[in-house]
């Protein structure tokens, strides 16, 4: 338990920032699902247009340190290698 007015503070900071970074993983875990279901599905136009949605909230969510940049570099990468699967 926090016992100074400061570590009360950091406490509180650390719990919204905990919160705000939960939902912003969140939120790319469902447009990465997006366009695994497009991919299953077999529509590479429907996949391409999901990814192009995905790929910006992926690097803005890396950008704030809520997911790491080689994690969304990896993931963008390894949605892109079965998108151009699609067409073989």
């Amino acid at each position: 338990m926090a016992n100074t007015k400061q570590a009360r503070k950091r406490a509180r900071q650390a719990e919204d920032r905990r919160k705000l970074n939960a939902s912003q993983r969140s939120m790319v875990r469902t447009y990465i699902k997006r366009v695994i279901k497009a991919i299953q599905s077999g529509d590479q136009a429907q996949a391409n247009t999901e990814f192009k949605a995905a790929q910006p909230v992926i690097d803005r969510i890396a950008d704030k340190d809520a997911l790491s940049k080689k994690k969304a570099a990896r993931i963008k990468s390894r949605l892109n290698k079965r998108i151009k699967a699609l067409a073989a």
